[in-house]
């Protein structure tokens, strides 16, 4: 094929093409794979060259799509042609057919009708008897609108695919996310990926233990861990990429934010309004359909949420220091709900830094003084857990009785109660459903006006509506009360794990604590008294003796 150029290098510029291109442009996507060997690339090539050639054109050049959809215009291969025929130096376009162009019937239009035109481009679509200096052909805008409609179609069918392969709980993704693979028995299937794994498993450590993506990416590219490409690359023998180590804030945030490392399947997380668009939409957490133990779970589901929740409330090193709060994130004002921040500096000691209620400002803001030493705290929360334990080991049964008693048995109630409450509901939706069809029977046949169809029809769809998500609101607490009664098992674990702890860190505040309530200080007693509530993780609140849940002034060489 002498005489015929090739896009092979990447960085080739319009000066280093010749005058009078002829453009042979091949383009093939997913879909038109499926019409077997007629639209390959290599069929289409060799028609190209041939046609081209009998026909005694100049300076032919390929601009290949493999691969690419033809509803949209953003291709490599069509978008350096298109620059070409910019800085004219395109004479002649040839494509097979006017659907290897594309199939969007008005962007074809614009390019064949004023584009080329506007430039003295000559066009040719061979297989349609397409071509330009021959005149207008008359079906060739026809041409061009059923071409969007196959492509409109086509993308009906494979939304529809997609749907139920979606509702069958089927994988929607190409490939599966890094740590695992595709079962080589079977491909629908995803196995553990151990290497990986252990990687996935180490990266929600750190950030239990009070790592952020940035910390984290920074430790393992330290660590030579091979990043997300080079370990498909190493895997599949491909080329490795030019920094197989540089893990990026990105990776880490992506992995930390995907629920499939549960054991689940999250189908339909994004959509699109139109085949035409790339563009993916999230979708709203109600049409996203989630199947349990679809594979082999990589992280335990509370280690999951607790990162998700963490992840919420960020840490980040105070600005004087580099010291960061134990505690920053979790801390919140009993009188005016705000986060309580953390206070250091480079001029302070450990022993000075504390956190300070963020509406508290010298006495100005919008709270009181909600103020407590870090060192206190951590003395506090290490001697709670303590107690917890102790409680735990001493009688586990009676440790579970009280901990139901006090968090389920009004929740109980309040569910029985709304359970009864939803029946209804739902009854009432099925029998508005029954009257919205005889009412409309009634308007057909005349035996009610139409207006006073329309003031029923209003009312009763106004109830439906409010009734539907009164269902969707009260099932979501139903839901979350049944799954919080599975939790005492995750705390008990927690609880066996860190077993003769002899001091805090992240990792063990992270797991234990939820949340932490700073009560403002009592001074009535002339003494500095101050009350302090942990939720903890899984059981929330327990009711323990007062004493137990005040802390004293900390004075020299000890704590009161």
């Amino acid at each position: 094929m002498s005489g015929v150029h090739y896009r092979r290098n990447e960085h080739m510029t319009a000066k280093n093409y010749p005058d009078n291109i002829t453009a042979l442009y091949a383009r093939l996507s997913q879909e038109d794979a499926l019409d077997g060997e007629s639209n390959s690339i290599a069929n289409q090539k060799k028609i190209l060259l041939k046609y081209a050639t009998d026909n005694g054109f100049p300076n032919l050049t390929f601009f290949i799509d493999d691969g690419v959809s033809g509803v949209t215009f953003d291709r490599p291969g069509w978008n350096e042609m298109i620059g070409l025929s910019e800085a004219g130096k395109v004479k002649t376009v040839i494509v097979k057919d006017m659907s290897r162009m594309g199939r969007d019937y008005l962007k074809v239009g614009y390019y064949t009708e004023s584009f080329f035109a506007e430039r003295d481009i000559r066009y040719i679509a061979i297989n349609d008897g397409v071509d330009s200096d021959k005149g207008d052909n008359d079906f060739t805008p026809f041409r061009n609108l059923f071409n969007d409609f196959y492509a409109r179609d086509t993308s009906k069918k494979i939304r529809a695919v997609m749907r139920s392969k979606g509702n069958a709980g089927e994988h929607l993704c190409t490939n599966p996310p890094y740590g695992y693979r595709k079962d080589p028995a079977d491909k629908k299937k995803w196995i553990v990926d151990e290497e990986a794994a252990e990687v996935v498993k180490r990266i929600f450590d750190l950030c239990i233990a009070g790592k952020g993506p940035m910390q984290i990416a920074k430790m393992l590219t330290a660590d030579k861990v091979l990043t997300v490409k080079a370990h498909y690359a190493k895997q599949n023998g491909r080329t490795m990429p030019d920094n197989p180590y540089r893990w990026s804030v990105e990776s880490i945030r992506g992995i930390l934010e995907r629920p499939e490392y549960t054991g689940c399947t999250v189908n339909f997380k994004t959509y699109s309004k139109s085949h035409k668009l790339k563009k993916r939409l999230q979708n709203a957490p109600e049409n996203q359909r989630i199947f349990l133990n679809t594979q082999p779970a990589i992280i335990e589901e509370q280690v999951f949420e607790r990162v998700q929740e963490l992840r919420a409330n960020k840490r980040r090193p105070a600005k004087q220091a580099e010291r960061q709060g134990l505690f920053s994130g979790l801390l919140y004002c009993a009188d005016c709900g705000s986060k309580l921040h953390f206070a250091t500096g480079k001029n302070m000691t450990p022993e000075q830094d504390c956190y300070r209620c963020s509406k508290y400002k010298s006495n100005t803001g919008d709270c009181t003084m909600h103020y407590i030493r870090e060192e206190t705290l951590k003395l506090f929360v290490l001697q709670r857990i303590f107690d917890v334990t102790a409680m735990f080991f001493d009688d586990i049964q009676s440790f579970q009785n009280m901990v139901y008693q006090q968090r389920f048995e009004e929740a109980e109630k309040a569910v029985k109660r709304q359970k009864k409450e939803l029946e209804q509901a739902r009854k009432r939706i099925a029998e508005l459903d029954r009257i919205f069809k005889r009412i409309y029977e009634d308007d057909i046949n005349g035996t009610i006006s139409h207006e006073r169809f329309l003031k029923l029809s209003s009312e009763y769809e106004a109830e439906q509506k409010e009734l539907t998500e009164f269902v969707k609101v009260g099932q979501a607490a139903v839901d979350t009360y049944e799954q919080d009664r599975t939790d005492f098992d995750s705390f008990a674990a927690v609880i066996r794990k860190y077993v003769g702890i002899r001091e805090l860190t992240p990792a063990i505040v992270n797991e234990f604590v939820k949340k932490i309530i700073v009560h403002a200080p009592d001074k009535s007693s002339g003494h500095r008294r101050q009350k302090i509530e942990i939720v903890w993780n899984f059981i929330g609140e327990l009711e323990q003796d007062e004493n137990k849940q005040t802390v004293g002034r900390q004075r020299k060489g000890r704590t009161a």
